[in-house]
């Protein structure tokens, strides 16, 4: 089965690359993966802190997780698995691509801001010529109806 790994993050070009992931899988009886990276910033404190913290960091993915898991389930009858791990995110991503064979495509979101798409597109553009599966950029002001139309 082929799934679709999305990036769980704080961005709200998250829900649109959710949304389109799940549409997706479903129209094409995949799956989805949906992974979240802690960055190793979050923990350079004492080891104790360090620990709580990334306990904590977990907690609130899991949380945030099952919201869209929800969703996937609900409306598109796609039930998603989680992976978390820790580092430099597209470091990560293009490992968690690398290190799993199922995943057929690479579900990113884009910022609407003036900056750019955002931090992880950027970097990932910049190397999806050696990415083994091909990378889907979901803009994040498309509208609902809009991601309905595409999927």
């Amino acid at each position: 089965m082929r799934k679709f790994l999305v990036v769980l993050d704080d961005s709200r070009e998250c829900l649109n690359a959710m949304r389109f992931a799940a549409m997706r899988a479903n129209k094409t009886k995949g799956g989805v993966q949906i992974l979240s990276v802690i960055p190793p910033e979050e923990f350079n404190h004492w080891i104790g802190v360090g620990d709580l913290m990334r306990e904590e960091a977990r907690e609130r993915i899991e949380a945030h997780f099952e919201v869209f898991a929800k969703w996937m389930r609900d409306r598109q009858g796609i039930d998603p698995e989680l992976v978390i791990r820790e580092g430099e995110p597209a470091t990560e991503i293009v490992q968690q691509v690398r290190d799993d064979p199922d995943i057929g495509v690479l579900v990113l979101g884009a910022g609407t801001d003036k900056k750019g798409p955002g931090p992880l597109v950027t970097q990932l553009t910049k190397t999806s010529g050696t990415l083994p599966v091909p990378m889907t950029i979901v803009p994040g002001g498309l509208s609902k109806e809009g991601l309905e139309a595409v999927c």
